[in-house]
């Protein structure tokens, strides 16, 4: 029974995200992180000690996030249908499979109608400026997004919940919330979110580059393990380059280069050899690997919870 109770929360939330992406409409938790991280960003990122400012408001928001979060499971769970409803809607919130494969599939479409068209609908899933790309760079950076946030979006999540439940896993939210917001390394953010975007590279050191061997495993190319690691290495990024590697060796593909990012030009080593053009059947392939990869994953954390509970 007790397996029973953490594995169907877990099953529903999967299944719901899979049929309905992000929940457009709905009170979202991540949103009201973005607020939180917001409102304390503008009153706090100036004046002195500006790194230690930002590295105290990060700690206490991601332990506030797994706090609140438990003590909303353990009052929900009074009533045992009240309890998994509300775990299986938390769940869901924090994953983003059907999203990231929906908004990738749309920039592939857009690129059939327009070159500006595809560039438009790029900007919506990148931070990268996609004003000047050309169609084959707008695809790379589909398809390098699309393996980054397999990792971000759906296994880190995942792996998180398998190691602390939901709390842990609202917590990683916030984390990744914290360095998509506050991490990036310029005159605004170098200071105050050095902290924040240092505890994002830890917590999804394990994720990534399981997600890079779930991908080849989940397609028989076991063999490209010393291509990943080769690769995923060279990445600015601790983390993103694995999966990125993975995929350009399952696509026999070349990612990486120099873009631009908030109007600084900056360099992404190269990943993979072959400089070959990208097709419409490469983003299927791509996006059938992340749903293989989501569903290996959760597979997993249910044996896992049969085993050990």
């Amino acid at each position: 029974m007790d397996e029973l109770i953490l594995i169907l929360p877990l099953v529903i939330g999967y299944i719901l995200d899979i049929v309905f992406g992000d929940p457009v409409g709905l009170p979202h938790p991540v949103v009201y992180m973005g607020k939180s991280i917001s409102f304390f960003e503008k009153r706090l990122n100036k004046g002195n000690n500006i790194t230690i400012k930002g590295a105290v408001i990060s700690l206490l928001l991601i332990l506030l996030s797994f706090i609140f979060t438990k003590f909303v499971i353990e009052l929900s769970y009074l009533n045992i249908y009240i309890g998994i409803t509300v775990s299986s809607l938390l769940i869901f919130f924090c994953l983003a499979g059907k999203t990231l494969i929906h908004e990738v599939k749309m920039v592939f479409d857009a690129l059939e109608v327009s070159l500006d068209r595809g560039r438009e609908q790029l900007s919506r899933i990148v931070g990268r400026d996609t004003a000047d790309l050309s169609a084959e760079e707008v695809k790379k950076a589909a398809l390098e997004t699309l393996a980054e946030n397999l990792s971000d979006g759906v296994i880190a999540p995942l792996f998180w919940y398998a190691i602390g439940g939901i709390p842990a896993m609202m917590a990683y939210k916030m984390i990744n919330t914290l360095d998509s917001m506050i991490g990036y390394k310029n005159e605004r953010y170098i200071e105050y979110g050095s902290v924040a975007a240092r505890i994002d590279d830890i917590a999804n050191y394990i994720p990534a580059r399981i997600t890079a061997i779930f991908m080849i495993l989940v397609v028989g190319r076991a063999n490209l393990i010393g291509f990943v690691f080769r690769f995923g290495k060279e990445h600015a990024s601790p983390n993103s380059g694995y999966p990125e590697a993975a995929l350009a060796g399952i696509l026999n593909c070349k990612f990486g280069g120099t873009h631009n990012y908030f109007g600084q030009s900056v360099y992404k080593p190269y990943i993979g050899y072959n400089e070959r053009e990208l097709t419409y059947k490469d983003m299927l392939t791509a996006t059938s690997v992340n749903r293989r990869v989501e569903i290996v994953t959760v597979l997993l954390i249910i044996l896992k919870i049969y085993l050990l509970g």
